[in-house]
């Protein structure tokens, strides 16, 4: 009798250990993390996100938007927005949804009235505090509406969390990813309108992409 119940204890406990294992996908090894995202940290905070993404690199990412300008769009991600869902993030190739999406960095989505935000692979390796900054503009999008005036704002609002972020947590500026090389352009945008929407603005109003987008949008008047 013993040698069954200790047999089965032991095949009770192979089948929890992979479960359990798999609840969440690490930050990948290559990417590099500030000492305070240790192991032991991120799988503490991980639960909070459980319901965006299994993926540990947005969790550090959302975590690095607390105290921040972007604690609004973390918030929004949560379920703080017009659908009352959290909102699903995750790595997608974007052609899929439509060819010409192929080069975008990330994209919001809303399909039966909840929100995604999806990110092109290649960056699947940027530092989560550039993938901040993304998640901290693509939540400002909540709805089947956009404008220039709501692309001005989440492309400014991304630029000044960025700028936030390498203030705390330098060793995000990892100049090896496309992201950052993203980031680093809307941050001079920043710094030379000196922290205005100036030429940010302008730089929206002259995107090819953004020609046929009306003034202005629900909640984003002049």
């Amino acid at each position: 009798m013993k040698k069954i119940l200790g047999l089965f204890i032991v095949i009770f406990a192979i089948l929890l250990t992979p479960v359990y294992a798999a609840k969440y996908e690490p930050v990948p090894s290559n990417v590099k993390l500030p000492p305070k995202y240790t192991q032991e940290y991120i799988d503490s905070i991980s639960d909070e996100y459980k319901d965006i993404s299994k993926e540990q690199i947005f969790h550090v990412a959302l975590d690095m938007l607390k105290d921040t300008s972007g604690e609004f769009s973390r918030k929004a991600l949560l379920g703080y927005n017009v659908t009352q869902y959290p909102v699903k993030v995750m790595f997608k190739d974007l052609s899929e949804i439509n060819p010409s999406y192929s080069s975008f960095d990330a994209i919001g989505w809303k399909k039966r009235g909840k929100l995604y935000v999806y990110i092109n692979p290649k960056h699947e390796y940027a530092p989560p505090g550039a993938l901040a900054a993304l998640l901290a503009h693509e939540a400002i999008h909540q709805d089947e509406y956009n404008s220039l005036n709501e692309e001005t704002y989440a492309w400014t609002m991304e630029a000044v969390v960025w700028n936030e972020i390498l203030k705390r947590f330098p060793e995000s500026n990892n100049l090896d990813s496309a992201l950052v090389t993203r980031e680093n352009i809307l941050k001079q945008l920043l710094e030379k309108g000196n922290y205005t929407n100036k030429y940010i603005k302008k730089t929206v109003y002259a995107n090819e992409g953004y020609k046929n987008l009306p003034i202005s949008s629900p909640g984003f008047k002049n």
